[in-house]
């Protein structure tokens, strides 16, 4: 009877060890990046690829907007520059002209003045010559003040068809970042508007799990330092996964609700979050809890 006594106690104590050491430093909830990717232009949604619990990487095309207007606006404005620079080419066509018509003249004034000297011609004569070419300069100088105005027009026509290829970029919705769509909130064919929401993306391949921790536990942890995060499996067991310490706050706060003892809910608590590589086995607002290992010095 003794020796049954002295094996329960023991079995007992061993238990008690066991559970202590088992017992988590820190409890709270895995968190992901979630991103909401919404329409950036009006207009119906030609394509709309994605399901929920896809992958997508990023830059990945999630839907594409109707962009026909856009690219009839886009139309006509190309239209527009080439009569533009239609209108420039001319310009610079009679201006080419009017410096040959100048070169021609300047010789016959070169050889009327050989002639004034020789009393061959009249002064009249030079002077005209001369006065065409004055005449011919200042055709060439109001050409330049059309070209000034054209390319200004131009310039506008530019900076419209920059605009409008803006637009039909952002018709073409992208993803910015890699991940997994968890929420989808539109279909292909429906009429959608700038700022309405698509799909809900979620980075599941790095996620954190927020624990709080008081603040007589804080000289044990340090940014980069490693611990243990883990989930249950079953009703004893645990699954364990490596973990990096990345954020501890810096504000003190009430413990949060989800601690429901009157006790508990006074105590301040720093905010800690764990980086913790996820090998699809961890999903977002899941609970798991933290062991904290002494970093050796």
């Amino acid at each position: 009877m003794k020796t049954r006594s002295l094996i329960i106690i023991a079995a007992v104590l061993l238990a008690g060890c066991k559970n202590k050491a088992d017992k988590a430093d820190a409890f709270g909830n895995f968190e992901a990046t979630e991103v909401i990717i919404s329409a950036e232009t009006n207009g119906k949604i030609l394509q709309f690829d994605p399901t929920e619990g896809t992958h997508i990487e990023k830059n990945g095309i999630i839907a594409v907007v109707d962009t026909t207007i856009l690219r009839l606006q886009a139309d006509e404005i190309d239209a527009g520059m080439n009569s533009v620079k239609t209108t420039l080419i001319s310009i610079n066509a009679q201006n080419d002209i009017l410096k040959q018509q100048i070169e021609n003249i300047n010789i016959n004034i070169s050889r009327f003045g050989k002639m004034l000297k020789d009393d061959a011609t009249t002064q009249k004569q030079y002077d005209d010559l001369t006065g065409q070419v004055a005449v011919i300069q200042k055709q060439i100088a109001a050409n330049n003040t059309q070209k000034t105005t054209v390319a200004a027009e131009l310039s506008v026509y530019e900076s419209k068809k920059a605009t409008l290829n803006d637009q039909i970029k952002r018709c073409y919705v992208k993803s910015p970042l890699k991940g997994t769509i968890i929420e989808k909130y539109a279909e292909a064919g429906e009429i959608t508007a700038a700022g309405k929401p698509l799909v809900k993306i979620a980075d599941l391949s790095i996620i954190k799990l927020k624990v709080f921790v008081s603040g007589a536990d804080l000289e044990k942890i340090k940014i980069g330092h490693s611990c243990t995060a883990r989930i249950d499996k079953g009703e004893k067991g645990f699954i364990s996964f490596p973990g990096t310490i990345s954020f501890i706050s810096d504000k003190a706060e009430f413990t949060p609700k989800i601690i429901q003892t009157k006790e508990d809910r006074v105590i301040l608590v720093y905010a800690v979050k764990i980086d913790v590589i996820n090998d699809g086995t961890l999903k977002s607002g899941m609970p798991g809890e933290a062991l904290f290992t002494a970093e050796k010095k």
